[in-house]
């Protein structure tokens, strides 16, 4: 990390006084790796020391070569690096640690934004299930495959949503921050449908979908504002119909989850009947996350298409587009080019002006 701070030192002298001769860009790039190794060895450590079923196979990818040395050393260091990643936030007021040298947490409760009693079980009565999760994974492979078709409806919705919303800064603009956290939140209830994600019991569920209702309330006011501001015409009346359907819609989802699978010992064999209701859900979820895009374009049009003369005062909302992604500071290794022959490469190419001009969206494009 030092050698790394030197070198940013160094940068940043250099170009400040007006001349990069100096610069050695690959000692640059090999002390960026050295921050990047530690950074990806505490992730791993974190990742190590979670539950199995809090862990989502399709977000998780450990490296091939990471051998066992390394492994044990995360496991050495994995309660130690929970232990300074933790904010005071984030940890649970009854929660006690034992002292350090031991390196062992008394307990592992970390409580998060929808954690709920964990420790009651919800089935009392049918032995290998406690909470609602863990029924929504003893579901029939039928079940889970209507699900799964309902899921893929909403990931399609999601892609719109984040072609629509992702792209403007949250920086002064309220409705894209509370667009984007609505939409958090519902993806966290679409994982509960198929037994992943953070919310267990269907008291996390329930808490979810309050918290929804109240990012909707919000934005519904946020939103009306702007609508009070436009002059009359279809964009301000479609605004307030958009408003109607989030209502609905946050209402629906109180509803549905409020209703918890049914789970019977039949013969030995375990029943779970919540198809219905998880689809209800995944679909109430798809059209909110609809009716929030539409509100987005329509809120935009509104206070940037629209003026009342006379009348002098901030906006309510900042709209600016996100600036592209960064580059990757460190070079991407390829597994099948790691030991490959070294061969003399083409000349690099500067990209033209109307490529890089490509990256940006004209926010008349969204009307």
């Amino acid at each position: 990390m030092s050698k790394f701070a030197v070198r940013v030192d160094a940068a940043v002298s250099a170009l400040g006084s007006g001349g990069s001769a100096g610069l050695d860009e690959n000692d640059f790039i090999d002390a960026s790796r050295l921050v990047y190794d530690g950074v990806r060895e505490i992730r791993r450590a974190v990742l190590m020391n979670r539950e199995e079923e809090d862990l989502d196979p399709e977000d998780v990818e450990l490296d091939e070569q990471y051998t066992l040395e390394t492994r044990s050393k995360c496991e050495k260091y994995s309660d130690l690096c929970l232990l300074l990643l933790m904010t005071s936030d984030d940890l649970d007021t009854d929660t006690e640690f034992e002292p350090v040298e031991d390196m062992t947490m008394e307990t592992r409760s970390r409580s998060s934004a929808h954690t709920g009693e964990h420790g009651v079980d919800e089935y009392p009565d049918i032995s290998g299930i406690t909470n609602a999760r863990e029924a929504m994974r003893k579901m029939t492979e039928e079940d889970k495959r209507k699900i799964l078709q309902q899921v893929e409806l909403f990931r399609r919705e999601k892609m719109t949503f984040d072609n629509e919303v992702a792209k403007w800064d949250d920086a002064g603009n309220d409705i894209i921050m509370l667009a984007k956290h609505m939409c958090m939140i519902m993806l966290e209830m679409t994982d509960f449908t198929r037994g992943r994600g953070p919310l267990k019991t269907t008291m996390d569920v329930i808490n979810a979908a309050k918290k929804i209702s109240e990012a909707g309330t919000k934005l519904d006011k946020l939103t009306r504002e702007i609508a009070e501001q436009c002059p009359e015409s279809s964009t301000k009346q479609d605004l307030l119909a958009y408003l109607q359907r989030i209502a609905l819609y946050c209402h629906q989802i109180q509803i549905t989850s409020k209703v918890k699978a049914d789970v019977q010992n039949i013969s030995g064999e375990l029943i779970v009947s919540g198809l219905d209701s998880a689809t209800s859900l995944i679909q109430a979820a798809k059209n909110l996350m609809n009716a929030v895009v539409l509100t987005v374009k329509a809120s935009y049009v509104a206070s940037t298409k629209y003026t009342r003369q006379g009348t002098i005062a901030s906006p309510i909302v900042v709209w600016r587009m996100k600036a592209p992604e960064k580059k990757p500071l460190i070079r991407p290794e390829k597994p099948e080019e790691v030991r490959a022959k070294v061969r003399r490469g083409s000349q690099k190419k500067q990209p033209s002006p109307i490529h890089a001009l490509a990256e940006f969206q004209s926010p008349a494009d969204n009307v």
